[in-house]
């Protein structure tokens, strides 16, 4: 019901978002942003259209759809920005959506965003939206940086070679902005057509399809025709006499991308992000919000309640439901948007190119390209940010494995669990246990990369096509709007599983088919973690408090610390207290070994995503079976290596 009536709220403010600003005597203007990755595109968009957007994905993929409105000079102004490509062959999603999106809905003015100190390179995608004979206004942006590289560009020229209009633009500038406004409400793209010069060109692309080739062997003959015909537009409109032998970003990459310096370079950059995500700055804040949400808020509520003498099960749905729910997202707040910040400015900067540059060759031996290994990073702090973050992946194949092998690695969520049962069955080598954890989650991964490339996703090609863009400062406003976006999208989505399913807890932890219970083994918790405990049998903790604390589990990992203090009745459980690792242990003794500890330890490493993460799966994937194949194959993998520990263990005497 709760997520039901989101929905109709988020719908309803879409409508009147339309409403207000397509409700005049004129028609909407619709413009398309188009251009290659790194061009500026998204801060054209941003400055645009700042809070006016509305982010989701495109109809059966996970690519963005980002929408935002504009108005200028009492015209209202639809603008989309169309994913980053840089072509429109359509062998990937990006590409498919862009050329369906152009052909399709005929939007007023096509703006292609050109980068102006990499002209040569982006001019290709320019050359086939001419071949389509689609209309467009040539932005060459980022002519800030062309000048300090000393390239002198001549928009005039380009404009009467090809017919098109061009405009020079500084895409984070005000009056680069205004200056886009006005062309847009003044221009009509139909007065524009293609030069006989482009009209030659197209001709000769025209033959090569007429002749008797394959696909393969025509795409490349256009290839190379189009390469040719940018060699004949460039000595026209650029002169590169004035530009430096060696530039600013090749300087820097002699250290940053150096082979021998760039990979501990990479380590001690994401070990700040984590430091400055889960110590300097995001932790705290959680902390804070744990306090007040969890604490304060938590207390006041069970105290009015308990004045105003609401029924104990209200009462407890309230306090233990509601607001256990709604507050543990609201104190993972903090950490998402700390981190997205932190990879959004590094981004900006034009260094996480790098990062695929330098990782690719060990992330190939996997099966991925070197672009897999954000998400995977993003992973060991949390599952949903990783997901998410894998939408960035240039193949779907790629993408698809990047979701379905993040599960495995230690997410923050599930360290209480690997800290309490090191410190209680493993004392003297607790710290080598917990790490050897992280391995096995990574090795998992890895392996699994491997087997879901060569089975699942094997007639998938995957293609890497990376770009080194320039070092910049990057655009704060983009920065902010991204960080927003990305962190708003995980409060929203998952916050409403993670409300719904704490609710649901509660009450089979309260409830039996008599009604509630005072006795917890007596619930219907109880009643499903006897129901599984068989099947932990080989594992070494067949026990319906393990099997609960499992079901737990799925919720959210850190419940199944929570859950066998209360099935245990361990009082005051703290994970990093001696007193409560000896209350725990004194309460776990008959129902584990050291060597049962192990498996169940390395079974909620790998096993089932939470519900967040499989909701995020759902939301990235947009279908169930891939919600189902996630449980499932996790689960079995958990299963069979939880199996492997205990079994072996056993044989050799532990």
């Amino acid at each position: 019901m709760f997520i039901s009536k989101f929905q109709f709220i988020n719908n309803l403010a879409e409508i009147l978002t339309v409403y207000i600003y397509s409700n005049t005597s004129m028609t909407t203007l619709s413009v398309a942003l188009t251009g290659n990755p790194n061009t500026g595109k998204s801060t054209i968009f941003n400055e645009l259209t700042g809070v006016r957007q509305k982010i989701g994905n495109w109809p059966g993929v996970t690519v963005d759809k980002k929408m935002g409105y504009v108005r200028h000079k009492d015209r209202a102004i639809s603008v989309v920005d169309l994913p980053g490509t840089y072509s429109i062959t359509a062998r990937s999603p990006e590409e498919q959506i862009v050329i369906d999106y152009l052909l399709q809905e005929h939007p007023d003015i096509v703006v292609d965003v050109v980068d102006a100190s990499n002209i040569e390179r982006n001019l290709f995608l320019t050359v086939q939206l001419l071949e389509k004979r689609i209309p467009i206004l040539i932005v060459l942006n980022m002519m800030d940086e062309a000048n300090r590289r000393g390239i002198k560009l001549s928009s005039n020229k380009l404009s009467r070679l090809i017919g098109m209009p061009v405009v020079e633009t500084v895409g984070r500038k005000s009056n680069s902005i205004k200056k886009l406004l006005g062309i847009f409400t003044t221009t009509v793209m139909s007065n524009y057509h293609n030069t006989d010069f482009v009209e030659e060109h197209i001709q000769k692309v025209e033959a090569i399809d007429a002749m008797a080739l394959t696909d393969e062997e025509k795409e490349a003959k256009k290839i190379e025709l189009r390469y040719a015909f940018i060699d004949e537009i460039i000595p026209q409109i650029v002169d590169f006499s004035g530009v430096a032998s060696v530039t600013t970003t090749e300087k820097i990459d002699r250290v940053l991308a150096n082979g021998f310096l760039a990979l501990p370079i990479l380590l001690l950059l994401l070990y700040s992000v984590f430091e400055l995500t889960f110590t300097w700055i995001g932790q705290p804040v959680a902390d804070f919000l744990d306090f007040a949400i969890n604490g304060w808020f938590s207390s006041q509520v069970d105290i009015f309640l308990g004045n105003v003498g609401v029924a104990p099960w209200l009462h407890s749905l309230i306090v233990n439901g509601i607001i256990a729910g709604v507050g543990s997202v609201l104190t993972f707040v903090p950490l998402i948007f700390t981190l997205f910040f932190c990879l959004s400015f590094l981004d900006g900067t034009g260094y996480m190119a790098r990062v695929a540059f330098i990782m690719d060759p060990i992330m190939r031996r996997a099966g991925l390209t070197g672009k897999g290994i954000m998400p995977l990073i993003m992973g060991f702090g949390c599952g949903v940010p990783a997901i998410m973050g894998a939408r960035a992946l240039d193949s779907e194949k790629d993408r698809m494995i990047s979701i379905l092998v993040t599960p495995f690695l230690t997410c923050g969520a599930k360290l209480p669990i690997m800290a309490l049962f090191a410190a209680i069955f493993f004392p003297n080598n607790a710290s080598n246990v917990v790490f050897s954890m992280y391995i096995i989650g990574i090795v998992v991964a890895i392996l699994m990369a491997k087997v879901l490339n060569v089975t699942t996703f094997k007639d998938k090609k995957a293609t890497f096509l990376l770009e080194l863009p320039p070092y910049r400062f990057p655009d704060m406003k983009t920065v902010f709007l991204e960080t927003w976006d990305k962190g708003k999208g995980y409060l929203v989505k998952a916050g409403t599983i993670i409300f719904a399913m704490s609710v649901l807890i509660w009450l089979m932890s309260n409830y039996n088919l008599h009604g509630s219970t005072d006795e917890m083994s007596q619930s219907f918790l109880a009643f499903l973690g006897a129901t599984i405990a068989p099947f932990f049998t080989w594992l070494g903790f067949p026990t319906w408090e393990a099997g609960a604390a499992v079901i737990t589990g799925i919720v959210a990992k850190e419940a199944v610390i929570s859950t066998m203090g209360i099935l245990y009745n361990v009082t005051n459980l703290s994970d990093d207290t001696i007193a409560a690792a000896h209350q725990m242990l004194l309460s776990l003794g008959g129902s584990f070994t050291a060597l049962s500890a192990l498996s169940f330890m390395v079974f909620t490493q790998l096993y089932s995503p939470c519900v967040t993460a499989l909701g995020t799966i759902k939301k990235e994937t947009g279908k169930w079976k891939w919600v189902a194949f996630a449980f499932s194959y996790t689960t079995f993998v958990a299963w069979f290596i939880s199996l492997l520990v205990y079994q072996v263990g056993s044989l050799l005497g532990y």
